[in-house]
């Protein structure tokens, strides 16, 4: 029953949240989870454990220059089927936790291509705020951001289950795309 709540609050959020809009200020937001798509309970997400980037194979070389956009190269081999989270600069300042308010500056881009489907960057290059609350975000952005510290920089490799699944999100994520995410956190609260 909650996670039916939580999803039906979800789509109404997001449906309201579009209402004049253009298509460039909606590109700036993190990602959410598309209408009609399934939640799970916060009893499941939080069953879920990272794993460490070196089990999987999947480090990337990334850039720990905070001041201009990532590049995130194409990763190699199979998709982790756990969480991944990678620091690649640690940061000094307050830790984020679910619930609270966070900005960032993001990159996204689908493992099985390499191909960005989403920034931050673009634009006035801004960084976005949002709360980090199951429901409002994917999985993956909920279970692998809380307990970074401001002035970090952070990779998300997220499985589909955490992500988009089945549905995908098109036309920018196909079904049971893994997603792979640089995340830089500029401020909590």
């Amino acid at each position: 029953m909650r996670a039916r709540t939580i999803a039906l609050l979800a789509t109404a959020a997001i449906g309201l949240g579009a209402c004049g809009e253009d298509e460039d200020e909606s590109a700036d937001l993190p990602p959410a989870i598309p209408a009609g798509a399934q939640t799970t309970s916060t009893e499941t997400a939080t069953a879920t454990t990272a794993a460490p980037a070196s089990s999987t194979g999947a480090k990337l070389k990334i850039s720990k220059d905070l001041d201009s956009k990532p590049e995130i190269p194409k990763p190699s081999g199979s998709p982790p089927s756990k969480l991944v989270v990678q620091d690649v600069v640690k940061g000094k300042g307050q830790a984020a936790k679910v619930d609270e308010q966070v900005t960032v500056h993001y990159v996204g881009v689908a493992h099985s291509t390499g191909e960005e489907f989403d920034t931050s960057w673009k634009g006035a290059n801004e960084p976005v705020q949002f709360p980090l609350s199951q429901g409002q975000l994917i999985d993956g952005w909920v279970e692998g951001i809380p307990g970074m510290k401001v002035g970090g920089r952070r990779v998300l490799i997220i499985p589909p289950e955490l992500g988009y699944g089945a549905q995908g999100s098109p036309p920018a994520i196909g079904p049971n795309e893994t997603l792979v995410f640089v995340i830089d956190l500029k401020k909590v609260g």
